[in-house]
């Protein structure tokens, strides 16, 4: 529903804006009717490589610019189409926008008339970029206002934190990208993915299985309840004092009434004196009735030591540490017989 939407408002506003420009009285179309399937990549699956905004402004553009030579120099409209179509994907290919609809901008340089013929070179940047411009603006505006991300970046795994060779924890077994290249290989095929969205997406299985399998164990089993924590009004002292004391590497940090505002831990208290409210970190939370195994990929970043356990009003019931979950993991799985 909301592409629809999308889509809806993409393309009536960017008519709307070609008729404004252009006036009522232009013998060129107002609009592109492969537009309308750009619209769909766009608004219907917006983190696919071919809906990415120079995708579509490159691939409608050039494509028309295809279109428009090969009528120019090809006189019989059978091989002009079948050129047109098939340079046009090589161009887009070789500018790095392919671009589905791209192929019907091609033929529709070609084939589509005498306001289309009469305009020659000025079609593909009017009103085919111009339509192109407006409708990325327009996605760009709406998918803000929808919150979703948009161009899409993938995720890619959290590099190493300690500026070292090794990979991250999380590379360090199972698949790898190479794995992804060669099974993408042995394939023979051609998916609307990217290899860093592959990965991401591979990654996300692993632990929807994991969870699958241990889901029932949650937070609450397994966290520490007596939980020692520092005022946001504190000094750093104090915090450095209870670090130490108590052989903990991150500190929730409290407000008066109690409700978690941060963390702090010793990387942030290297200096001394100040308060702790102008060096805390914010706090990585779950809740105690969250799968303790899907705190993961939060507790193998390489930056995230401890994960704060909190209800609605952020009022803290308990903390799970590195060692906690190691701890846990460690009895799921099963030892060999002697």
């Amino acid at each position: 529903m909301l592409a629809c939407v999308g889509a809806l408002v993409g393309i009536a506003l960017t008519g709307l804006i070609c008729r404004f420009v252009l006036g009522d009285h232009t013998s060129l179309p107002l609009i592109v009717a492969p537009l309308g399937a750009s619209a769909v990549l766009l608004f219907a699956v917006p983190a696919s490589p071919l809906a990415q905004p120079w995708s579509i402004i490159g691939g409608n553009t050039i494509s028309a610019l295809i279109g428009v030579i090969i009528a120019h120099f090809v006189h019989d409209q059978i091989l002009a189409i079948g050129f047109g179509v098939s340079i046009a994907i090589a161009a887009m290919s070789f500018a790095r926008c392919l671009h589905p609809p791209g192929g019907a901008t091609a033929l529709t340089a070609i084939i589509g008339g005498p306001a289309v013929t009469s305009a020659g070179f000025l079609f593909p940047f009017v009103p085919v970029g111009l339509n192109s411009l407006l409708l990325v603006a327009l996605g760009l505006l709406f998918h803000k206002l929808s919150r979703h991300t948009y161009p899409h970046r993938a995720v890619t795994p959290a590099p190493n934190t300690h500026e070292t060779a090794d990979l991250s924890p999380v590379q360090r077994i199972g698949f790898t990208p190479e794995d992804i290249d060669k099974a993408l290989e042995t394939l023979k095929e051609t998916f609307d993915i990217s290899p860093e969205d592959l990965d991401s997406l591979l990654r996300q299985v692993e632990l929807q299985a994991l969870l699958r399998a241990h889901g029932s164990i949650h937070c609450k089993d397994i966290m520490s309840r007596d939980v020692v924590t520092v005022g946001v009004w504190d000094d750093v002292e104090l915090a450095r004092t209870r670090l130490l004391k108590h052989n903990v590497r991150t500190l929730p940090v409290i407000d008066r009434q109690g409700h978690l505002v941060g963390t702090i831990g010793l990387r942030e208290i290297l200096d001394k004196g100040g308060d702790i409210g102008a060096r805390m970190s914010p706090a990585s939370t779950a809740s105690a009735r969250t799968p303790a195994v899907a705190l993961l990929p939060t507790l193998t970043d390489g930056r995230t030591h401890a994960v704060i356990i909190i209800d609605h009003d952020r009022t803290i019931g308990g903390l799970i540490t590195q060692t906690d979950l190691l701890a846990t993991i460690a009895k799921l799985v099963p030892t060999d017989a002697a």
